[in-house]
């Protein structure tokens, strides 16, 4: 674990590599694939009405824990955030062929919640995405989460891969948007570290790949108990 924090310290990213294997990844995107049949909020589709993106999976899919129990991905956490740890969110990611899409340079600071009407020196920004409730976290809390990618599909230059700016995390809420930018790219199973705090971006694939970007997006928090009477939307252990 001493290149992991090392690399978590030093970049704000570390690629956990080989942490599922391809019967994982098809078994997880089988469950998926199954908890999106039923009805309800939170999935967004592509033209052709395939899923491209989910919030609040954990709401539609409780099954998804399953993932920070995998023991390279669990030992990892304990390391990172504390044998305390929680999985406080989680979102699922894709770049359909023909419907690819990018982002721009961000970091990730909301955090979900039950109530963010509270009033609160620590919290800010308050939104609702898809029913439930947000809130900018203070930078003292995302620099004890951590976010873990699965890779569901292999990540290349061609399916749009997450680009980085290593040591972005050490520079506070405002996003970096120029430096030594370093391309994530990585195997099925692969798992992506990062520092919610760690400025990031992608582009879209490209044209007439056949080529999805899959992706598993979980978030963890080694605090418990938020001040000023805020409670995570879930805090699974």
């Amino acid at each position: 674990m001493t290149d992991l924090l090392a690399a978590l310290d030093r970049d704000g990213f570390y690629l956990l590599r080989a942490a599922f294997s391809e019967s994982d990844c098809d078994r997880l995107l089988a469950e998926w694939d199954a908890a999106c049949a039923a009805e309800g909020t939170g999935l967004m589709r592509s033209a052709a009405g395939a899923v491209c993106g989910a919030r609040n999976v954990l709401d539609r899919w409780a099954g998804a824990t399953i993932v920070m129990h995998q023991p390279a991905l669990k030992e990892a956490l304990r390391a990172a955030v504390g044998a305390g740890f929680g999985l406080v969110r989680v979102l699922y990611f894709d770049k359909p062929p023909g419907e690819s899409w990018a982002l721009p340079w961000h970091k990730d600071l909301a955090i979900a919640v039950k109530d963010n009407r509270l009033p609160s020196p620590h919290f800010g920004c308050p939104t609702t995405k898809y029913g439930v409730a947000h809130v900018e976290a203070p930078e003292w809390l995302l620099e004890r989460m951590l976010t873990a990618r699965l890779h569901l599909d292999e990540v290349t230059d061609e399916n749009g891969p997450l680009r980085v700016l290593p040591g972005s995390h050490r520079g506070g809420k405002d996003a970096g948007t120029a430096g030594n930018e370093v391309r994530v790219v990585g195997a099925r199973g692969d798992v992506l570290l990062m520092r919610p705090l760690l400025s990031h971006c992608s582009g879209r694939s490209r044209d007439g790949t056949t080529r999805h970007r899959r992706t598993l997006h979980l978030e963890f928090s080694g605090v418990a108990e938020l001040p000023d009477g805020y409670q995570w939307h879930t805090f699974a252990t």
